[in-house]
């Protein structure tokens, strides 16, 4: 079968979904702690759609379940630039939000993940998603380095 397309085509990730809870809790927080931009709100599907960047850049659709508990906390990340990647534990925390690591743990600094290299951030929105703020590092990829903080890996 004869592809018109090839990898190098797809240059990132555009939209997401996630099912909430509370819709008008998880708008303030992708709102008024992330800086998301509205760009559409259905009021009787019970969804809402955010620009994550430019709208050429990225969406994110929320889609409220009722009240019912859910079992399912799913993760996705965020092209970030490098300088809002290093100076997140700073802004997150200042936003009532804690920045974790790659196994959930708070950390005071982001996290390398050696193998892309790529450092990144790590946080929980209302309904325990698993969110990360990422840039990649020009550096070689070092799967020998693991997972560890971005200092570990200056230092390194």
């Amino acid at each position: 079968m004869h592809s018109d397309w090839s990898p190098d085509d797809l240059l990132g990730l555009y939209e997401t979904h996630l099912t909430v809870r509370d819709l008008d809790r998880a708008l303030d927080f992708y709102t008024n702690k992330l800086g998301l931009t509205l760009a559409r709100r259905l009021p009787e599907r019970k969804v809402a759609f955010l620009w994550v960047g430019p709208k050429e850049t990225g969406m994110l659709g929320l889609w409220e379940v009722g009240s019912a508990p859910m079992g399912l906390q799913l993760h996705f990340a965020f092209r970030a630039t490098r300088s809002a990647v290093l100076h997140s534990c700073q802004t997150l925390a200042k936003r009532g939000i804690t920045p974790l690591g790659f196994t959930g743990e708070p950390v005071q600094e982001p996290v390398v993940l050696g193998w892309m290299p790529a450092v990144s951030i790590y946080f929980k929105d209302p309904d325990g998603h698993s969110i990360e703020m990422l840039n990649m590092l020009d550096e070689a990829p070092d799967a020998a380095f693991g997972v560890r903080s971005y200092s570990d890996w200056q230092n390194r």
